[in-house]
């Protein structure tokens, strides 16, 4: 057995463990984010994706070739540039050549690519690929040192550290990726309309944002759909490039026998599975919160084409789809972060303008190195050319030297002062060109040469001219591109959701009673019916209730928070009973370290009375406590080191307050004001201790503690003060858990 080898004396090194770690953990991140997730800002391409179509163009896979087995295409790419896997190549390549996936194809594939529905494609042993027109344009010009070269990983080859081409792929086709703590996600938009904007950067390079949204109105996705975010929102998104669109599915309204109608469906957003689709909309369907569809079902071909089945023609459309909108993704959000790679170095968030500028700037240092590539090929191109039209005027004496010198090129250089390049190109003249008509087309190309060579020298000089050129060149790929032609044809629309008021949607929820339970861990579920409270419920291993009470499928529930927000939930949106429920941190954005103070369904009239364990709290109307997004609202500002400890319905002229010192303070409701949001007044004033709940009640009445036990006004005389004092020590046989109910 082979001993193992030990490290040499110089190859210890002694070093913190959290900085070599650091240090090691920076650099597979900077390789994530540089090598694989995120796009160049200049061609839109991630390196997977530029080495895939640089590998397919030395394969000569033009628009015009025969198509190339993907296996000889992933193989090719593999081997030479990109070392990462088969899978992760195919899967770029057949994501590339679907037209439902990529607003304008970079592949044309043949074969089965996957489709709309989330079928896979077939191994690539079965499907062949080429380039199409717009990757054909990405590639133009890079045999023409447009662009830098570096050597591929193992140094075999070079490969193209960016893509020369005019086709504006990172806004036409946006990109997703995930790198190490960032992200990047552009959705697709129209062509035409980012050639317009570009057109008019060009002219104006001061531009604000809002005249370029006049050009570009928002993403334009392959699988069309409705967009239906407001014009201020994605103003703003395209300003700090990060935002969202809410895109919705195209639908209409079919007539069909005696008076009925179904619902048909044409479009789906975006990057949403057509089979999956159908399979929520189903489950919904089983699980009644959609009692008043019937039925879904698939008849699509080449088209989009889903059935919605309504239970009677009394249904209204709008506000059955407005419920389908909600819960399924009928509509779903398409996020826009647009961090990309400046320059292919800097990874950061660029705006809209600055996007378009990054591209612009690009392509002027293209053009710039294009002329210059042009400008040193017609250069020696004139050279040879004067070499050929001194052997026209001096024929024979050239023919003689051939014939009888020794040394015919030293002789030639010398006696016309010509170059190597010259002597060269007259030695190895075929005879054939020394006729007269030859010695015409010469002095024909040697003019028109030299009046190209002025132009490219005069381009290079002037910045206008360069810009012109490009305006020209864009004005170009906005014809073939154009809305006139079946790709360039915009394909999402812009529109607004229909306003309907939340009693429209409470038709659509069967009114069943449910049991709510809440765990100690914050896992909620709703069991069908109204269950005894006697009756053994199971919980997770480590966790146990904390809240139970009854409801119907229809209500609102209020959860109050820790952090002072306030979260609304939907009853009949809640899981069944049949497991342990799920985390409600899944609902609703809910920190871990915030924990939940009370779950209740509000009565929609009255107040509350909201306390944090500073002390200070208020009433707030039952109106005001309701949020309509995931993170809440905020009511009660705790101050720093405090959180909210108490949410206890209005009733009664007294307040009751206890600290978890034990004092007990009484003190008038009268002197509590009622507000929407805030901090609130001190309620009760406690030293070196925090307040531990709250309560209402009606002093005449007396107070019934949490076991049930009775105290009249006489018990609790001692305990009467006013707001912000201290108060004493609860009275003998009081809860000593600190709760008020």
């Amino acid at each position: 057995m082979t001993k193992p080898v030990s490290p040499r004396d110089d190859d210890i090194r002694d070093a913190p463990l959290a900085g070599a770690l650091g240090e090691r953990y920076l650099a597979y991140a900077l390789s994530t984010i540089m090598h694989r997730a995120l796009p160049d800002a200049r061609d839109g391409l991630k390196p997977v994706q530029r080495r895939l179509l640089y590998a397919m163009r030395l394969l000569g896979l033009d628009p015009d070739a025969a198509f190339k087995k993907c296996a000889r295409i992933v193989g090719d790419t593999m081997g030479k540039y990109h070392p990462h896997g088969d899978a992760a190549i195919y899967d770029t390549l057949v994501r590339l050549a679907q037209d439902f996936a990529q607003r304008y194809p970079l592949v044309e594939g043949q074969g089965n690519f996957g489709n709309i529905d989330g079928d896979n494609a077939a191994a690539y042993r079965y499907t062949e690929a080429r380039l199409t027109e717009a990757a054909q344009l990405i590639l133009q010009g890079i045999d023409e040192d447009t662009v830098d070269f570096r050597p591929t990983y193992n140094s075999d080859d070079t490969e193209p550290v960016v893509m020369p081409g005019l086709f504006p792929n990172l806004l036409a086709n946006g990109v997703t990726g995930i790198a190490v703590g960032m992200a990047t996600s552009i959705p697709p938009h129209n062509v035409a309309e980012i050639c317009d904007a570009l057109l008019h950067l060009i002219k104006s390079p001061n531009a604000r944002d809002d005249t370029l949204l006049a050009h570009i109105k928002g993403p334009d996705f392959p699988t069309g759909g409705l967009i239906v975010e407001s014009r201020e929102a994605i103003a703003e998104a395209y300003r700090t490039g990060r935002g969202g669109f809410r895109v919705r599915a195209r639908w209409e309204k079919e007539e069909t026998q005696r008076g009925s109608y179904q619902i048909v469906v044409t479009e789906i957003p975006y990057q949403v599975a057509k089979g999956k689709l159908i399979e929520r909309i189903a489950a919904l369907i089983t699980e009644k919160k959609l009692p008043l569809l019937d039925d879904v079902r698939d008849e699509s071909t080449e088209d989009v084409r889903l059935i919605l089945v309504p239970k009677s023609r009394a249904v209204d459309a709008d506000v059955l789809m407005e419920q389908l909108f909600r819960l399924s993704d009928l509509e779903t959000r398409i996020p826009l972060n647009m961090n990309v790679l400046d320059q292919g170095i800097t990874p950061r968030v660029m705006s809209l303008k600055e996007v378009l500028r990054a591209f612009l700037d690009h392509q002027r240092d293209v053009l710039a190195r294009r002329s210059r590539f042009r400008l040193a090929k017609v250069e020696r191109r004139i050279e040879v050319l004067d070499g050929f039209l001194i052997v026209y005027l001096n024929l024979d004496e050239v023919i003689r030297i051939i014939r009888e010198e020794d040394d015919p090129k030293a002789v030639m250089m010398k006696r016309w002062s010509l170059s190597d390049v010259q002597v060269e190109a007259v030695l190895n003249m075929r005879l054939r060109s020394l006729r007269k008509l030859e010695e015409i087309e010469i002095k024909k190309e040697h003019k028109e040469l030299k009046a190209e060579a002025a132009a490219l020298r005069k381009l290079l000089k002037s910045e206008a001219l360069q810009w012109d050129a490009i305006g020209g060149n864009i004005r170009g790929l906005k014809e073939t591109f154009g809305p006139k032609t079946p790709l360039g044809k915009r394909r999402s629309t812009f529109g607004a959701a229909p306003e309907l008021s939340e009693e429209a949607f409470d038709v659509l929820i069967e009114r069943e009673p449910v049991t709510i339970l809440c765990s100690q861990k914050g896992w909620i579920r709703a069991l069908k019916g109204h269950r005894d409270p006697a009756e053994a419920v199971t919980y997770k291993e480590g966790d146990g209730p904390k809240f139970r009470f009854h409801a119907e499928t229809t209500d609102k529930l209020s959860l109050f928070a820790t952090n002072g927000r306030f979260y609304t939930l939907d009853a009949g949106k809640l899981p069944g009973g049949r497991g342990m429920g799920e985390p409600v941190r899944l609902m609703i954005d809910l920190a871990e370290s915030d924990d939940i103070v009370a779950l209740f369904v509000p009565r929609g009239e009255g107040e509350l009375l909201v306390a944090a364990s500073s002390g200070h709290g208020f009433r707030v109307p039952e109106a005001e406590i309701f949020a309509t997004k995931r993170g809440g609202k905020q009511i009660l500002n705790v101050g720093e080191g405090a959180e909210a400890v108490a949410c206890a319905p209005v009733s009664g002229d007294t307040v009751a307050a206890i600290g978890e010192n034990r004092k007990l303070l009484l003190f008038p409701l009268k002197d509590v004001p009622q507000m929407g949001k805030g901090r609130g007044v001190i309620l009760q004033r406690l030293a070196h201790s925090a307040l531990s709940d709250v309560a209402t009640f009606t002093l005449a009445e007396g107070y019934k503690d949490v076991n049930g036990r009775s105290w009249t006004k006489a018990d609790l005389k001692d305990w009467q003060g006013q707001r912000a004092q201290a108060g004493r020590v609860a009275p003998k046989g009081f809860p000593k858990n600190g709760k008020l109910r």
